[in-house]
């Protein structure tokens, strides 16, 4: 096939340092600390960041105490803002909250589940209604070895490729802020070439666009390229196409929790329900379905009952079962139908709320590392979503 002939598909990834990431990791280092003091929390959490200030909103239900304004901090500090020469400065920013309390209404509504007040259930998993109504999806592919998309998981590398130079000194005139794009070449479901590659990072003052380029060009690209395997002689890199890109960062850019959802989950290639998951505990299904959803797809896709599945479900406010799930093997199943894939993934996957939290151990704080480089696709401690564990048991299910 030419390469006039081949379609484009393109996803991006950001830096830790991005505006809208930086409110991300506040948000879910909030939630992680809560956790760690009394895994019951329940939050939900947004934090806007602007020059000099962080405003940190929300609700709270806890037993538990932490300092949210050294937490706010440690973590833009940590990231790599230190000073207004930066852009800003984690140690001088202004911090302001307003916090209130979940509303119990909810909360009474959701614990006492649709399931117990109304069909008399005694299951312990029936207790737990699902928070909101609200439609979660989850996605997998075999065309990469962490069965993700190809586009997300390059964009993925290169923004983290620049975050280790920055913060091992190899370049240290990179500054926090920062995005990747990346554009591949698919013949039919398979990724061919790279088409175009477009890196555009914060940085020192003192730097030449011809500096720049090569060393981004040398330390982060052509390296991640290498390792795609994938077809590069016909791709054009974009170095900071707009020229210089000294200001960044929530100083010269607001920040705001959950503006970042297609760079969290699939790269544009999947479906999104449309709810961001930093500063939501494990108990909302807008985070804990769709990390059960990416589990579910992932293992049904290595067990062999489709090369490409997509998985919807659907939920009702205080109802603990779904009140809908779809399957999608856009063709590539293996069963005879996507309803029978759906039949079989509820055979396996107990997608109750309560059920998703212990089976994913979900109440464990390590969502701050969520917050950057993507919810999906890493083989982390923690990352309980990611794990094979289901692959046997599907095929005997599904009798392959």
């Amino acid at each position: 096939m030419s390469e006039s002939e081949l379609r484009l598909i393109s996803s991006e990834s950001v830096t830790e340092g991005h505006p809208d990431k930086v409110c991300d990791q506040v948000s879910d280092a909030i939630l992680d600390a809560l956790l760690e003091v009394d895994e019951e929390s329940l939050t939900a959490i947004e934090t806007v960041a602007t020059r000099g200030l962080v405003h940190v909103v929300g609700e709270i239900k806890t037993e538990g105490y932490v300092e949210i304004p050294q937490i706010v901090r440690d973590v833009i500090t940590g990231i790599g803002y230190t000073s207004s020469d930066v852009g800003f400065d984690g140690r001088s920013c202004g911090v302001s909250l307003s916090i209130g309390q979940q509303s119990q209404e909810i909360r009474d509504g959701v614990l006492t589940s649709y399931e117990v007040r109304e069909l008399g259930s005694t299951d312990p998993f029936d207790r737990q209604g699902a928070g909101d109504q609200g439609i979660m999806f989850g996605y997998a592919t075999d065309e990469t070895p962490e069965y993700m998309p190809a586009p997300i998981a390059m964009a993925h590398k290169l923004t983290r490729r620049l975050a280790e130079l920055r913060h091992t000194g190899e370049l240290p005139w990179l500054r926090p802020d920062g995005k990747a794009q990346v554009t591949l070449g698919y013949e039919g479901a398979v990724p061919r070439t790279v088409d175009a590659v477009v890196v555009s990072t914060q940085h020192d003052p003192d730097r030449t666009t011809a500096e720049i380029h090569e060393a981004v060009r040398r330390h982060v690209i052509d390296p991640v390229l290498a390792e795609s395997g994938l077809d590069a002689a016909g791709m054009t890199a974009y170095i900071n196409p707009s020229g210089s890109f000294i200001e960044g960062g929530p100083g010269s850019d607001a920040g705001l929790t959950g503006r970042k959802i297609i760079v969290d989950t699939y790269g544009g290639a999947a479906h999104h329900g449309g709810g961001a998951f930093s500063g939501k505990d494990p108990s909302k299904v807008d985070r804990s379905a769709a990390y059960a959803l990416r589990h579910a797809a992932k293992n049904a896709v290595a067990a062999g009952l489709a090369k490409r599945l997509e998985i919807q479900v659907a939920y009702a406010i205080g109802k603990a079962r779904p009140v809908g799930l779809y399957a999608d093997s856009f063709g590539t199943g293996t069963l005879g139908s996507d309803r029978r894939i759906a039949e079989v993934l509820l055979d396996v996957f107990d997608l109750r709320p309560e059920a998703i939290l212990e089976n994913l151990e979900l109440r464990q704080p390590v969502y701050q590392r969520t917050a950057a480089y993507g919810h999906f696709g890493r083989d982390e401690p923690g990352f309980t979503w990611e794990r094979l564990d289901r692959v046997d048991r599907l095929r005997e299910v599904a009798g392959l």
